[in-house]
């Protein structure tokens, strides 16, 4: 698990009006280091030039200083357009410096309308990182987004772009490939690329798309580390249809003898969400250019809303533990006992499912509040203990908690699904407090809440249980309920979902007399991401010293269920960081087929020591358990 963090200063380089040549935007950063100096070369667009660019402001480089890599100074421009071949702008630029000279490689526009014709790959070259007073055109096709790996590969210099980037009936698919030579020099002949083409699908990077929808371009400058090579790039999907085009980052480690191979990579795990983000010339943008690794981090510099340069940054350990294949788990490690609970085809109340369990550890032993459902899609709660947390010492041969109330009663067809589903559990002052979702089959589902004394559960008098009450509106389905388990300042949250995205209220009291009639929004989904669809609570938060330990399930468009995990303030309110990859996501055979497929939910889960014991429903048809640190995880989260 990894968290990604922007600079708290973002944007950290906008477009200064008394500049004309970057009046409009300043964006996707190239950084490097020289010295105790950042430098990063950003490109800059101008108002527009009445001779030149009458619709549009033109594009050049633009270089500007730091010593701390967030506050940058000595603006200048350094490349501009001079050549025909770059005449309608100089963009993007990806710098490298390599044996004693500098090269930045850029996107050169020579014609106007701009098209796969006039859009082609440019160097500029110098002695120094304001001199470039050398320059070349590199590729004779269309391409984009080249960038000079630091050091030799097997004593070969290797520059890696983007080729065919832009629509052609011949080249439809953009080809992130990998050109090797003996000197730089031999980038600029004609030749050279003449036979680079008949062999490019020798030299590509295997596609990384998932689907036929989606377009990639080279974004950082690959970073060498004990692992591979870092290759931070452009995830954009839905490519062709404009109104729903998304823009991601994404990572994939690289072999360090032979980048061709993909050892690894991730999910997208940035999306445009922040203000500078989401409105700018082109809204709803986050494009990676430069990529920098200070000790155990990695910040990564990208272009915002075409505007403006930002940073985010990510503990490298973390993100490189997420990309090794090798470990048996990322977080959370599933008990070689699981499924810990099945179907009983003699219990009719629990022959068709257990799943989706609340846990609360009373007494030496972990008790788990499971749904249970019978082949008529009625959901109860099943009830069953363990010491160890793994091993089940005992189970209930009956339901502890059965519909009751009108509102989850069955008013559907015989075999339609109604019930008590979805349990959430806590102790607050010598009660245990259960909420979930109450559903008749024809309404909205909603979440309702019961209670018990603790002693009477720990004495299994389960018929003390309150009479259930509705917590949630009428007609609106809000579901996914749960407490936080202590007062905050004398009041209490009440966590819930609606569409699609978990919110809260806070109460003056556990007396319940009224509903939940706000929804302070505390956790959305974020489209393009693994969490894209919606979100909801998993169990109750987990006190820790920063606050609260939120784990939380997110759905994909394509109806995948994984885990995130969010730190929450001691207000229970406010998220201080959230996962940017899932930390627990559907694997084996029976969490991918089920019920319902490809599902990993959870309800509840329990510390003990350095321990969480994360209880979780697998398909919707079993009950599982997965053991995490929680040292790890919170050293990620903070």
């Amino acid at each position: 698990m990894f968290v990604i963090r922007r600079h708290p200063e973002n944007p950290i380089l906008s477009p200064r009006r008394e500049y004309p040549w970057e009046a409009l935007a300043a964006f996707n950063p190239s950084v490097l280091k020289h010295g105790d100096e950042t430098l990063m070369y950003y490109r800059a667009i101008g108002n527009p030039d009445a001779l030149v660019s009458p619709h549009a402001g033109q594009s050049s480089i633009g270089l500007a200083r730091s010593e701390d890599g967030v506050h940058f100074h000595s603006r200048t421009q350094v490349v501009m357009p001079t050549e025909h071949w770059d005449a309608f702008g100089c963009e993007d630029p990806r710098a490298t410096f390599f044996e004693g000279r500098w090269y930045v490689f850029y996107t050169a526009l020579g014609g106007f309308p701009y098209g796969p014709e006039n859009i082609k790959v440019a160097v500029a070259v110098g002695d120094a990182p304001d001199k470039l007073y050398e320059k070349h055109l590199v590729t004779p096709f269309n391409a984009k987004a080249a960038t000079l790996f630091p050091e030799r590969i097997n004593g070969k210099v290797v520059l890696l772009l983007t080729a065919h980037t832009d629509w052609t009936a011949q080249h439809p698919r953009p080809t992130i490939a990998f050109a090797y030579a003996d000197q730089v020099s031999d980038f600029y002949e004609e030749a050279y690329w003449e036979k680079w083409l008949t062999e490019l699908p020798s030299h590509a990077l295997p596609d990384i798309r998932r689907t036929d929808e989606e377009h990639v371009e080279v974004g950082a400058t690959p970073l060498k580390t004990e692992k591979g090579w870092l290759f931070i790039y452009s995830y954009i999907q839905h490519y062709y249809e404009e109104r729903r085009r998304t823009f991601c980052i994404e990572a994939s480690l690289l072999d360090l003898n032979n980048p061709q191979v993909v050892l690894a990579r991730t999910y997208p795990f940035m999306v445009p969400e922040e203000i500078y983000e989401l409105y700018g010339l082109i809204p709803n943008i986050v494009f990676p250019s430069g990529a920098l690794i200070e000790g155990d981090r990695l910040d990564i510099y990208y272009g915002a809303a075409d505007t403006s340069s930002a940073k985010a940054s990510v503990r490298l350990s973390d993100l490189l533990r997420d990309l090794d294949t090798t470990l048996p788990a990322r977080t959370f490690v599933r008990a070689p006992e699981n499924p810990i609970l099945v179907p009983v085809p003699q219990n009719s109340f629990e022959d068709l499912a257990v799943l989706n369990a609340a846990t609360i550890d009373l007494d030496g032993s972990v008790h788990i509040l499971y749904r249970a459902m019978g082949t008529n899609h009625t959901s109860t709660v099943g009830y069953a203990r363990s010491k160890d947390g793994v091993h089940i010492d005992y189970r209930s041969n009956t339901p502890i908690y059965v519909p009751r109330a009108d509102f989850e009663q069955k008013h559907t067809s015989p075999n339609g699904n109604s019930g008590c589903e979805d349990p959430r559990a806590v102790v607050i002052d010598g009660r245990v407090y259960i909420t979930y979702t109450a559903y008749d089959g024809v309404r909205p589902p909603r979440g309702a809440l019961s209670s018990i004394s603790v002693e009477d559960f720990l004495a299994e008098r389960f018929d003390a249980w309150t009479p259930p009450v509705l917590v949630t509106p009428d007609e609106v389905d809000d579901k996914d309920v749960s407490l936080l388990p202590e007062a905050v300042n004398g009041q209490y949250v009440l966590y819930h979902r609606i569409n699609g995205r978990v919110c809260a209220d806070i109460l003056p009291d556990l007396s319940f007399t009224k509903r939940v009639s706000r929804c302070i929004e505390i956790l959305a989904p974020r489209e393009g991401m693994w969490d894209a669809a919606k979100v909801g609570i998993g169990g109750a938060p987990i006190k820790v010293p920063e606050g609260w330990l939120f784990i939380y399930h997110g759905v994909s468009h394509r109806s995948r269920y994984r885990l995130g995990a969010v730190l929450l303030d001691p207000t229970g309110l406010t998220v201080l960081a959230r996962t940017a990859d899932p930390i627990f996501e559907p694997v084996e055979p029976y969490e991918m087929a089920g019920e319902v497929n490809q599902v990993v939910f959870t309800c509840g889960a329990v510390v003990r020591g350095d321990q969480v014991f994360m209880y979780y429903g697998g398909g919707d048809k079993v009950l599982g358990v997965a053991v995490g640190s929680l040292a790890r995880i919170m050293a990620a989260l903070t």
